[in-house]
């Protein structure tokens, strides 16, 4: 009985280190997990950023032409699409009434002049009366009152030379103040460009500030506009922009820049900027839409 205890008890031990062993061989097996390679990702290729403004192409050179005065469209001499140098007359209002007031103040002013002359003569007779007379009184041969009579009567005949005078300047300032009136029924164009629109037409009455015509210069083209605040300093008189315009986007124009509003509106938190364009206009005209692309500050 004690040596089957014996030999159980042996068994089992023999039994128990196989086991532990298979157990440390399966540990030992389990390969250890590679180090996870760090992840690289290259650099992002730097876009330069722009913005890109719109706006209406326009002239320095762009006016109303309005009525100065009051009056009848006598004539018309050009139409619309007419091109026309600085001076020319585009239409002539009735100027008979004042043509017969000219006239008549130009008369009144050579009579004036004319009165003037025989005030002068007479100016010099009565000044030589005076002499005369100084000379009698040196020689005691006139009394004291014929003297004095001579030369009141002279001095008298000087302050109506003086006003004479000052009526000759008046009708020759009512004569230059009614041919700048006449010169206004003249309607002629300030400047070279072009008649853009006609608004009246020939027996038409007009009042003082009625649209006669609108006359517009071809060129320089110019466009205004704002940026953001950003944009302060980054932009110098001179530089160059590009320009496109869709109504004709098969042109590429350049424009550079004629003046940078040195402040921001703080209203708006922009600043104004205008641009001039640079060579042939192409077929650029006034009042089409443009479009420039400004490189944004970094």
């Amino acid at each position: 009985m004690n040596k089957l205890l014996l030999f159980a008890f042996i068994g089992a031990a023999i039994l128990a280190g196989g086991c532990g062993d298979t157990k440390s061989e399966t540990t030992a097996a389990a390969p250890a997990a590679p180090p996870s390679a760090p992840t690289t990702s290259p650099n992002p290729t730097k876009v330069e950023d722009s913005i890109t403004v719109s706006g209406p192409l326009i002239v320095e050179h762009q006016v109303d032409i309005t009525a100065q005065r009051d009056g009848i469209v006598a004539s018309i001499s050009t139409e619309a699409s007419t091109r026309v140098k600085a001076g020319a007359v585009l239409a002539r209002l009735d100027d008979r009434q004042l043509t017969a007031n000219l006239e008549a103040v130009r008369a009144k002013t050579r009579s004036i002049a004319a009165d003037l002359k025989n005030w002068e003569a007479e100016a010099r007779v009565l000044e030589a009366d005076y002499v005369r007379a100084q000379r009698l009184w040196n020689e005691k041969l006139i009394a004291e009152e014929q003297l004095q009579h001579a030369q009141y009567k002279a001095e008298s005949d000087q302050w109506d030379i003086v006003r004479v005078r000052e009526q000759l300047t008046t009708s020759k300032e009512e004569e230059h103040s009614l041919e700048l009136e006449l010169e206004k029924t003249r309607i002629t164009a300030p400047f070279n460009g072009l008649v853009a629109r006609r608004y009246v037409r020939a027996g038409q009455g007009v009042i003082k500030g009625d649209r006669l015509f609108w006359v517009t210069a071809e060129a320089p083209l110019r466009l205004r506009f704002t940026l953001p605040e950003k944009f302060v300093g980054r932009l110098k008189s001179g530089q160059e922009l590009p320009l496109t315009s869709p109504d004709v986007p098969l042109e590429k124009h350049m424009v550079k820049i004629i003046e940078v509003s040195p402040v921001v509106d703080p209203s708006s938190g922009t600043i104004e900027v205008l641009v001039e364009l640079v060579g042939g206009r192409g077929q650029l005209r006034p009042g089409m839409t443009a479009n420039v692309r400004v490189i944004s500050p970094q």
